[in-house]
């Protein structure tokens, strides 16, 4: 068996080069918008150096026989170690913009909530997979909700509203696609909407319930908790249909749009490539998201079919949330958009992601299902 995986090392990455392909395009978008051209400083030239990190990562992670991971005692203990890098940086963390999430190592700062994201998604896909027949019983819902809910409550005291909610929607979505009547379907929004009045009551801090407020109302205070969102919408509104070209958006150069790096990296690209670069932006999400479901399609066995699932989840709860916000059609929560934003934590772990997803579509069939089954999904 161990000469049919070295046969097939390099297959992941000739067989599913759309992944990389598509990763990297997004990453250079996303160079070409926070780069200035005018000659001030620039982001660009550290970004470009996450991206070649985030590739080799994606390289060598698709080359590996990656089928370990669906063995429960790695993901028991990636669980532990993401709960107590969560309770660690509530320590010891960086506060970035008023959240404690991030390990600052001086050129490089990790956020530990990124690499819980896919340990979520594993840890949900090898718990459903094992109980595929058995979703219909409410407990199991309940069960990996709790999983789940531990790991979103150690990320709202940071707090991290955004992080948190994209989780949750990872979960949930993870629930659907694994099967749910309507009763128990039911059931989860009614706790979800009794869950949402216990956030805004006791969960959320001042500054983020103002956030949500401005959101119905941003002209409001244009200038206090409505400016963000004002500024990003008329930045996305600017572009119209060819946008003002690459480097001239004033909002975003101007530094009119705040944070227009990261958090509203969504609104610089609209107002520099205009509704026709958006199409393309969207375009090419599409393909990345469409990938990932032809592999899972594909998988050989359910947990590589529920992760790669998972991982197209978790990237489309990111770009809805994102634009949405960037549009102001959502509540402004700082979250990134996949592979584009300012940042190397992130487009390390969607590198990763996508690299699993790739070794998994091809080590799984290079034995016989059966085999593979015995031997990794213990």
């Amino acid at each position: 068996m161990s000469e049919i995986v070295r046969t097939h090392s390099f297959r992941a990455v000739l067989a599913t080069w759309p992944l990389l392909a598509l990763g990297v395009a997004l990453s250079l978008l996303g160079v070409l918008t926070i780069h200035p051209f005018d000659g001030s400083p620039s982001l660009a030239p550290r970004q470009l150096v996450f991206i070649a990190v985030g590739i080799v990562a994606y390289i060598a992670v698709a080359i590996t026989d990656m089928r370990f991971i669906r063995r429960t005692q790695v993901i028991v203990a990636g669980y532990l170690v993401a709960v107590g890098l969560l309770s660690l940086v509530l320590i010891v963390g960086d506060v970035v913009q008023g959240a404690r999430s991030w390990f600052d190592f001086g050129f490089f700062s990790f956020q530990p909530s990124d690499l819980a994201k896919l340990v979520v998604i594993a840890l949900l896909a090898k718990y459903f997979s094992r109980r595929h027949m058995e979703i219909g019983y409410v407990h199991h819902i309940v069960i990996s909700g709790i999983y789940t809910a531990a790991i979103v409550l150690l990320i709202l005291v940071q707090p991290d509203l955004g992080t948190a909610a994209i989780l949750s929607v990872v979960w949930f979505g993870m629930v659907l696609v694994s099967g749910i009547s309507k009763k128990h379907l039911a059931a989860v929004f009614l706790i979800g909407l009794v869950a949402a009045a216990g956030l805004w009551s006791f969960g959320l801090a001042e500054y983020q319930r103002t956030r949500i407020l401005a959101f119905v109302n941003p002209a409001a205070d244009i200038r206090g908790s409505g400016y963000n969102a004002y500024q990003a919408t008329v930045a996305a509104g600017s572009g119209e249909f060819f946008g003002k070209g690459i480097g001239y958006g004033t909002q975003s150069k101007l530094r009119f749009l705040p944070e227009y790096e990261t958090d509203f990296i969504f609104a610089a690209f609209a107002e520099e490539w205009g509704f026709v670069g958006i199409t393309l932006l969207l375009a090419l999400y599409g393909l990345l998201l469409y990938q990932l479901l032809k592999i899972s399609r594909l998988a050989a066995t359910n947990f590589d079919a529920l992760f790669a699932i998972g991982v197209a989840i978790l990237f489309t709860a990111h770009i809805g949330i994102h634009a949405g916000i960037n549009l102001g059609l959502l509540p402004v929560t700082g979250t990134t958009i996949p592979f584009m934003s300012s940042g190397g934590s992130h487009v390390l772990i969607e590198f990763l992601a996508l690299g699993i997803v790739a070794s998994l579509s091809q080590q799984g069939r290079s034995v016989p299902r059966d085999a593979s089954q015995q031997e990794y999904e213990g």
